[in-house]
C-alpha cells in the first residue's frame, strides 16, 4: 500500500484496498436483485417515501422481515446519487467501516476529494479531521446523496454510531442516510424523532397483512381461499422469509397445496434451516439455552425462565433478544412471547437434541406456576409432564375439581386418569378419576373410583376438608345423575358443614364449587317434583357470581328454570331465560345450544385457556399460557350443557304451531343418552308432543312408554306422560281410555288437571270436569299454557250446555291470553266443535292499537297472521338482504360475514325489518314477507 488514489490505498496489484490490504468486493456495494416474485407493497413504499423529506430513515426488523428488498425496490427507483453499503462481520472497527463508506460514495456516483482520507491506520481512533472533512463535503453538495447501510446491526458500536451521528449532523441537506438493521441503531434517535427529521418503519409494519399475503402467493402460483390465507398469517405473523419459503415448499410437496400450508411440521422445513442459522446459532450458549427451554412455554416471565434454565439471567437474555428482533416479542408486565414459528422450530430441535428434557421442563414449570398462584396454567403443564398425581393434587387441594365439569381442561389431562398406571392411586388422583369419569356421564365408573377415595379418606388418609369436599360435590353430581334427590340433599349438607374448614380464599377463586353444588341439588329436587325447592337452589345460581368460570352451571341452571315455566305453563317466559342464557353462553365461550330470539344458533366457540397468562405473582396479564406436548397444543374443550333447553324451545315452538322448527331443534340434539333423568324426561316430552302434533299418536306413545333410568321416581314427569297417553287415547276415540290413563295423577300438576277435565267432557262427564277445572291454582300460578287450554275446555262444557254467550266469552278470554304468547297448539288440538265459534269470533285489539291476528282453525297448518296490510314504511334494500338470508336458515353471524358488515349491524337491519313488518320472532318476519311478496 505505497500509494493513494481518490485518497484509497492501492495494493500491489494498483487496486484499491480496505485499511487492512484487502480489496474491496463489489457484492458489498451493489443492492440485491428483486426476484420475480417480488411484490410491491404500497403502503410501505409510501412511508418510505417521505425518506427525501428527513435525513434519517430507520427500518428495522427481524431477519426475512424483507427489509433489504423493501429498500432496494424504494432506492432503485430514486434519482442518482444514490451508494448502497452491505455490511458484514469484518467490517466492525471504524476505520473499515469509513473506507467503505466512502468507497460506496464514489460508486454510488458521490466521490469525495482525496484530502477526505484515508482513515488513519489507528483502528477504532479514526482521524476526526476525516470526519469534518466528509461531513463539510457533503453539506457542500447541490444535490443530496441517499446512503443506503444494509445490515447496519453488524457494526452497531458506540463509536461507529457517535461518529455516523457527527456526520450525520453536520452533512446537512447533502446526505440522506437509510439505515436497515435488526436491532436499534445507537444514534441519538430521539431528537430526530422530536425535530420530525427521521422515518421509521418497524416490524409490526413490516408484516405482510392477509391481502398482501394471498396477493404474493398468487405471485408464487398459488390461489388460495382467504380462510387458508389467514390460517398461514396467523401462524407466520405475516412473516415475509416464512410466507416466501411456505409457498416454495407448497409447490413442492406432493400433498394439496392448501393441506400442505395447514398441516407442514415448521420444524421439518427450510424455515426451520433459515431460522436455526440466522437466529439461533448466532447467540451465544446460554441464550440458545434459554430459547430452546423456554420453548415449551407460550406465554412466560423472567422469573419462570430462570425456573427452566436453573439460572438468574433470564432478564437481560431476553431483552437483548428483544432489542435484536430475535423472534422474542416483549409484551410488557405480561411478559414475553416467541414468535409461533420460531417457537415450533425450537420445540422440534429441543426434542431432537435433549429427548427427555420436554417433560422435565414441563414439571419445573407447573411447579413454579403453581407455587405462583396460577393453578389453570400449572394444571396444563402438569398434564403436558404427564405428572397426574401433581395434578389431582393441584386440584384437589385448592378446590378447582369443579373446573373438570365446567372446562376447558387442558390437553391431556384426562388421559393421565386412565389406564393401569392410575391403579396406585391415593384419594386425590381417585376424586379426580371419579370427576372425569362422571362428568363423561359415565355413572359406574364415576361410583367405582368415588368409593375408592372415600374408603381412603375414612382410614385416615390426610387430604382434609378440601378433598372431602370434592367427594361431597361428587355425591351430588351422582344424585343428580341417578335421580336421587335424597343422595343429592345429603351431599349438600354435608358440603355446607365442610365450607366453613377450607380457607375462604379458596372459595372466592373457585366459586363454580358451589354452583355446581346448588345446580345438581336444583336438578334433583325438579325430578322429585318440589319445584319451589328447585327454583331457589336454581335461582341462587343465577344471581351468583358471574365468572367465566360458573358459566356453564348458570346456562344449566337457567334452562332448568325454563323447564319449570314451561311445566307451569309459561312457553314465553321459558323462551326468554333461554334466549338469555344462549347471549351469556356466547360472551363467556360456551357451546351456544338454542336458536331464540337476537341469539342465533352457531359453531362451538372454541374455549381458551382461562385466566392470565403466566406471570409473576404479584402481575396479571391476559395473554394464555398453554403449554405444549407432543401430542396436542390445544385444550379439551368443557363439557357442554345437558340439551335441556333445546328441548324446551322445542316444547315451546310445538305449542306455536311450528313443528318444522321443532322437529329442526329435536333433530340438532346428540344421539348420545341423555346426561340425567330430568333431560330425559324433558326430550321425551318434547318429542311426544311432537308427534301428537303431526298426527302421529302412536309413535308419541312409544316415546313416553321408554323406561327412564332412576332411583326415585318423577311426579311431573310420570304426570306428562300420562297427559300424553290419554291425549293418544282421545284421538283414538276412547275417552274412558283417556280418563283411566290420568286417574292416578296427583291433583298438584294443572296440566293434568285440565287434561283430565278435557277427557271427562269427551266421556259425556260435564260435572267432573267442571268440578276438576275449578281445582286449578288462582290467577298468577298457573301460565297461559294451561289456563288457555282451561277456557277452551269450559267453552266446549258451555256449548254442550247450550250458553252460545259462555261460550264466546270464554273463547274470547282464551284468544286473548293466547295472542302475546303465540300460542296455536290449545286451539288445534280442541276439536272441530271449536271451529265454527273462531270463524264469528270478534276480534279484539292489542295495546299497540292494531288489529289482531284473526285465530287458528283446525288444521291449519300456516303461522299466525301477524297483521294486515303492507309494511308501516318500506324495507330498505339491505333489510331486504337480511331477510333473503333469513329465509335460508342463516344465522346472524353467517348473515354478517356473507354482506361482509358487523354482527350489530345485522341485528340493527333485522330489527328495523320487525318493526316495519309489526313482527317480534324471525320466522314470522319471513313469513309475512313472503305474504307480501318481498321475497
Amino acid at each position: 500500500m505505497d500509494a493513494l488514489r481518490d485518497g484509497f490505498p492501492q495494493g500491489a496489484d494498483g487496486t484499491d484496498v480496505d485499511p487492512v490490504g484487502d480489496p474491496f468486493l463489489r457484492t458489498r456495494f451493489v443492492a440485491p436483485a428483486r426476484p420475480t416474485t417480488f411484490l410491491r407493497r404500497e403502503r410501505l413504499a409510501a412511508r418510505l417515501g417521505q425518506a427525501s423529506r428527513t435525513p434519517l430513515t430507520v427500518v428495522e426488523g427481524c431477519a426475512g422481515a424483507g427489509k433489504t428488498l423493501l429498500v432496494a425496490d424504494w432506492a432503485g427507483r430514486l434519482d442518482p446519487p444514490v451508494a448502497w453499503l452491505t455490511l458484514d462481520p469484518a467490517i466492525r472497527t471504524p476505520d473499515m467501516f469509513w473506507a467503505h463508506f466512502r468507497r460506496a460514495l464514489c460508486l454510488g456516483g458521490a466521490p469525495v476529494p482525496s484530502t477526505t482520507g484515508p482513515p488513519a491506520p489507528a483502528g477504532p481512533l479514526v482521524d476526526h479531521a476525516l470526519l469534518s472533512r466528509l461531513a463539510a463535503e457533503l453539506d457542500g453538495r447541490d444535490r443530496p446523496v441517499t446512503v443506503v447501510i444494509d445490515e447496519f446491526d453488524r457494526a452497531n458500536t458506540p463509536e461507529i454510531a457517535r461518529q455516523l451521528a457527527f456526520v450525520l449532523r453536520h452533512g446537512g441537506p447533502g446526505l440522506r442516510l437509510v439505515l436497515i438493521t435488526r436491532t436499534e441503531p445507537l444514534l441519538p434517535l430521539h431528537r430526530y424523532r422530536v425535530a420530525g427529521e427521521m422515518t421509521e418503519i418497524r416490524d409490526a409494519e413490516l408484516a405482510f397483512t392477509a391481502q398482501e399475503a394471498a396477493t404474493l402467493l398468487r405471485l408464487h402460483g398459488l390461489d388460495l381461499p382467504t380462510r387458508a390465507v389467514g390460517a398461514l398469517v396467523e401462524r407466520t405473523r405475516g412473516w415475509a422469509a416464512g410466507l416466501r419459503l411456505c409457498a416454495l415448499a407448497a409447490l413442492l410437496s406432493p400433498d394439496d397445496p392448501e393441506v400442505y400450508l395447514k398441516e407442514f411440521e415448521a420444524g421439518r422445513s427450510t424455515i426451520a434451516d433459515f431460522l436455526l442459522a440466522e437466529v439461533l446459532e448466532r447467540q451465544p450458549p446460554r441464550t440458545q439455552d434459554l430459547l430452546l427451554r423456554v420453548s415449551v412455554l407460550d406465554w412466560f416471565r423472567p422469573g419462570l425462565a430462570d425456573a427452566l434454565t436453573g439460572r438468574r439471567d433470564a432478564a437481560p437474555i431476553l431483552a437483548a433478544l428483544v432489542r435484536a428482533n430475535a423472534f422474542v416479542e416483549d409484551f410488557g408486565p405480561t411478559g414475553y412471547r416467541l414468535h409461533p414459528l420460531f417457537r415450533e422450530i425450537l420445540l422440534a430441535h429441543l426434542r431432537r437434541r435433549s429427548p427427555g428434557l420436554e417433560r422435565q421442563l414441563h414439571r419445573r414449570a407447573a411447579q413454579w406456576l403453581w407455587r405462583s398462584g396460577m393453578l389453570p396454567e400449572a394444571l396444563a403443564h402438569g398434564a403436558a409432564a404427564g405428572d397426574g398425581t401433581f395434578v389431582a393434587e393441584a386440584l384437589v387441594h385448592d378446590l378447582a375439581i369443579g373446573r373438570l365439569f365446567t372446562g376447558p381442561c387442558p390437553a391431556g389431562l384426562t388421559k393421565l386418569f386412565t389406564g393401569p398406571e392410575a391403579e396406585r392411586a391415593g384419594p386425590a388422583t381417585n376424586l379426580v378419576r371419579a370427576a372425569c369419569e362422571l362428568s363423561r356421564h359415565d355413572l359406574a365408573r364415576g361410583l367405582e373410583h368415588l368409593r375408592h377415595a372415600e374408603e381412603q379418606l375414612a382410614s385416615g388418609a390426610r387430604d382434609g376438608a378440601a378433598a372431602r369436599l370434592g367427594c361431597a360435590l361428587l355425591e351430588a353430581t351422582a344424585g343428580r345423575l341417578t335421580g336421587s334427590a335424597h343422595q343429592a340433599e345429603e351431599a349438600a349438607r354435608a358440603a355446607s358443614a365442610l365450607l366453613r374448614s377450607v380457607p375462604a380464599v379458596l372459595l372466592d377463586q373457585h366459586p363454580e364449587l358451589w354452583a355446581l353444588l346448588q345446580t345438581q341439588l336444583g336438578s334433583s329436587r325438579l325430578w322429585a317434583g318440589r319445584l319451589d325447592e328447585a327454583r331457589a337452589a336454581l335461582d341462587e345460581v343465577c344471581r351468583g357470581p358471574g365468572a367465566a368460570a360458573t358459566a356453564l352451571p348458570r346456562r344449566e341452571s337457567s334452562e332448568y328454570l325454563a323447564l319449570i315455566d314451561y311445566l307451569e305453563g309459561w312457553p314465553g317466559r321459558a323462551e326468554h331465560r333461554i334466549r338469555a342464557a344462549a347471549a351469556e353462553a356466547g360472551r363467556s365461550g360456551l357451546p351456544r345450544s338454542a336458536e331464540s330470539g337476537t341469539v342465533e344458533e352457531s359453531g362451538t366457540v372454541e374455549p381458551g385457556s382461562a385466566g392470565p397468562g403466566a406471570v409473576e405473582p404479584e402481575s396479571a396479564g391476559p395473554g394464555p399460557l398453554e403449554p405444549e406436548s407432543a401430542e396436542s397444543e390445544a385444550v379439551e374443550p368443557g363439557p357442554a350443557a345437558s340439551g335441556i333447553g333445546q328441548a324446551v324451545l322445542a316444547a315451546v315452538a310445538v305449542e306455536r304451531g311450528e313443528t318444522d322448527r321443532a322437529r329442526t331443534l329435536l333433530d340438532r340434539m346428540p344421539d348420545a343418552a341423555a346426561p340425567d333423568p330430568v333431560t330425559a324426561a324433558g326430550r321425551h316430552l318434547a318429542r311426544a308432543h311432537l308427534l301428537l302434533a303431526q298426527g302421529r299418536p302412536r309413535a308419541a306413545l312409544d316415546v313416553v312408554e321408554r323406561i327412564i333410568p332412576a332411583d326415585e321416581e318423577s311426579p311431573w314427569a310420570r304426570a306428562h306422560a300420562a297427559l300424553v297417553v290419554s291425549a293418544v287415547r282421545l284421538a283414538e276415540g276412547r275417552p274412558d281410555a283417556a280418563v283411566e290413563a290420568l286417574r292416578a295423577v296427583p291433583g298438584d300438576q294443572p296440566a293434568c288437571l285440565v287434561g283430565a277435565a278435557r277427557a271427562h267432557l269427551a266421556a259425556g262427564d260435564r260435572a267432573t270436569a267442571l268440578r276438576l277445572l275449578d281445582g286449578l291454582p288462582g290467577p298468577g300460578r298457573t301460565g297461559p299454557a294451561v289456563t288457555v287450554r282451561a277456557a277452551l275446555v269450559r267453552a266446549q262444557a258451555a256449548k254442550l250446555a247450550g250458553d252460545l254467550p259462555a261460550v264466546h266469552r270464554l273463547l274470547d278470554r282464551a284468544l286473548r291470553q293466547a295472542e302475546p304468547e303465540g300460542l296455536r297448539r290449545p286451539f288445534l288440538e280442541a276439536g272441530p266443535w271449536l271451529a265454527p265459534f273462531l270463524a264469528t269470533a270478534s276480534p279484539w285489539t292489542r295495546t299497540d292499537g292494531r288489529p289482531a291476528p284473526a285465530p287458528v282453525r283446525d288444521g291449519d297448518t300456516a303461522g299466525p297472521d301477524t297483521g294486515a296490510g303492507p309494511p308501516v314504511e318500506p324495507l330498505s334494500e339491505r333489510e331486504r338482504d337480511v331477510l333473503r338470508r333469513l329465509a335460508r336458515t342463516m344465522s346472524t353471524e353467517d348473515i354478517a360475514a356473507d354482506l361482509y358488515v358487523s354482527v350489530n349491524t345485522v341485528k340493527t337491519h333485522l330489527k328495523s325489518a320487525y318493526r316495519k313488518l309489526s313482527v317480534h320472532r324471525r320466522n314470522d318476519a319471513v313469513r309475512r314477507a313472503r305474504d307480501l311478496g318481498l321475497l
